[in-house]
């Protein structure tokens, strides 16, 4: 599906000369279907889909203590959180020439949370983000990383997409408040449930009438369907808050408010002056590399930079993979051609994040949301980029745009990068089974990594059953054996007395 047609007035039949030409040729704008205008309009999509976790990465980050009780601050977090997103990302853009995004990773960023700062203090936890960024930039180099990736068979790499694609859905519900979890204390047998039994309050029908007009505009073949969308569900949300004065779900004291906003509350600036932050970059080069063999353990140290390893590696080569697949970009094995360079900038964008406090950067799933609107080379995260080092500057103008108004855009990119599925054949047991493991296991867990290890797992396993060992390339026996150990860290870590 291609929602954003290409057409005489956006289309050129040849590619342009001088220095437009250039740049033509250089990020396959023409080559690749693509247009200029698209391409831009790609990465403001992707960068309004994204600008969530400069809010979100420093109530995670910058509110956790560390082993001493101390926190990084809001202001700072955020502050690092948009610098190394818009650095990173300009950085893949311009090397990979591919419409990938970088920012601080979900998931990823809740285990140096609540994982790595309780043992140690936050320059010691950082410095295993660094560490772990380093040993991911040496097997890129090595190849080895690119080799397991070719590893994997190209119906687990559909299902991967699939996958990746329920879970941006589940993302989009879950931040919009569509659905919520059903309080443990309830004992109730279904752990998620649509809104608080039924739908109410403001934010969600900001939500709805977001996600309505996206779909009728896309349907429509409306070019910057996703983009208008946003903008038309902020404006509502701002009006919306205006007239009513929801506030947000919870005040951070304690007091929640089940129909307020998710996250963000969209407020106008009260004055010129609150337009405009000064960033905080006091956090930049805050990190200590080996103090938390110091702290931790030696062994312990191991455990954590591999479980850091394996969710960055796995959570990149899922979202690259789906991503890729959504824009058409994948070969005929179903691979991302010249992946070594997607792999070195996002080891960097690691790298780069625990040297920030920012927390581990990585490619980002809503960088589909780009590829939703047409984008298909590296001009889209160069703009997004952009965006985030402006963002350093007008925070508050980023914290204008709430959950409920960006996350529409997720759920139509989830049906989008649904529609592979027809390419898995599930009538076939060995391969079906696997796929529809990696497929729900994704959005059932909230996590792609998780996903990605069960359907390995099976597939191993399966193939063993039948007797077909050579049918299992040999790499794919060893990640297979490092999931194992993923998901059995608990007792490992018992039996070790961690």
């Amino acid at each position: 599906m291609n929602p954003t047609p290409q057409s005489a007035e956006n289309t050129p039949s040849q590619p342009a000369s001088g220095f437009a030409g250039r740049l033509d040729r250089y990020f396959r704008v023409h080559e690749r279907g693509s247009t200029f205008p698209r391409e831009i309009r790609g990465g403001l999509a992707t960068f309004f889909a994204m600008a969530y976790i400069i809010v979100l990465n420093p109530l995670i980050i910058g509110t956790a203590e560390d082993m001493n009780g101390d926190t990084l601050g809001l202001a700072p977090v955020a502050a690092t959180t948009a610098l190394v997103g818009g650095v990173v990302s300009i950085l893949m853009g311009a090397i990979s020439r591919y419409p990938f995004a970088i920012a601080a990773g979900m998931g990823l960023n809740v285990i140096v949370a609540y994982t790595l700062a309780p043992q140690m203090t936050w320059a010691d936890a950082m410095g295993v983000i660094v560490l772990e960024g380093l040993v991911l930039l040496v097997l890129v180099l090595t190849g080895f990383r690119t080799a397991v990736f070719r590893a994997i068979p190209p119906e687990l790499k559909t299902a991967i997409a699939v996958g990746v694609g329920l879970f941006l859905a589940l993302v989009g519900f879950v931040n919009a408040g569509f659905i919520r979890r059903i309080p443990d204390a309830a004992n109730t047998t279904v752990p998620v449930q649509l809104g608080s039994g039924s739908l109410s309050g403001w934010p969600i029908l900001v939500f709805v009438i977001g996600l309505v007009l996206t779909i009728v505009l896309i349907v429509r073949n409306v070019r910057g369907a996703m983009l208008i969308g946003i903008v038309v569900a902020t404006v509502v949300g701002v009006v919306v808050e205006a007239l009513a004065g929801i506030g947000p779900m919870s005040d951070g004291q304690g007091n929640t408010n089940p129909d307020g906003w998710s996250l963000t509350v969209p407020q106008l600036p009260t004055s010129p002056g609150d337009l405009v932050a000064v960033p905080d970059f006091s956090l930049v080069g805050q990190f200590s590399l080996f103090g938390s063999f110091a702290h931790a353990g030696t062994i312990a140290v191991i455990l954590l930079v591999f479980t850091l390893l394996l969710a960055d590696f796995f959570d990149t080569m899922g979202t690259m993979v789906g991503v890729a697949g959504q824009a058409r970009l994948l070969d005929e094995e179903g691979n991302v051609p010249h992946a070594r360079e997607v792999l070195i900038v996002d080891s960097l964008g690691t790298i780069a994040g625990g040297a920030a406090s920012a927390s581990s950067n990585t490619v980002f799933a809503e960088s589909a949301a780009g590829v939703g609107e047409g984008a298909r080379t590296g001009i889209a995260p160069i703009v997004t980029g952009l965006l985030f080092l402006v963002a350093t500057l007008f925070s508050p103008l980023v914290e204008l745009v709430p959950f409920e108004a960006a996350t529409p855009v997720l759920i139509i990119v989830g049906f989008m990068m649904m529609t592979q599925v027809t390419k898995i054949p599930f009538q076939n047991y060995a391969i079906g089974i696997p796929a529809f493991l990696t497929i729900v296991v994704m959005p059932f867990s909230y996590s792609i990594t998780n996903g990605i290890g069960v359907g390995f797992i099976s597939y191993v396993v399966i193939r063993t059953a039948q007797g077909r060992l050579r049918d299992v390339h040999p790499l794919l026996w060893v990640v297979s054996a490092a999931f194992v150990v993923h998901f059995a860290l608990g007792p490992i870590e018992s039996l070790l007395g961690l």
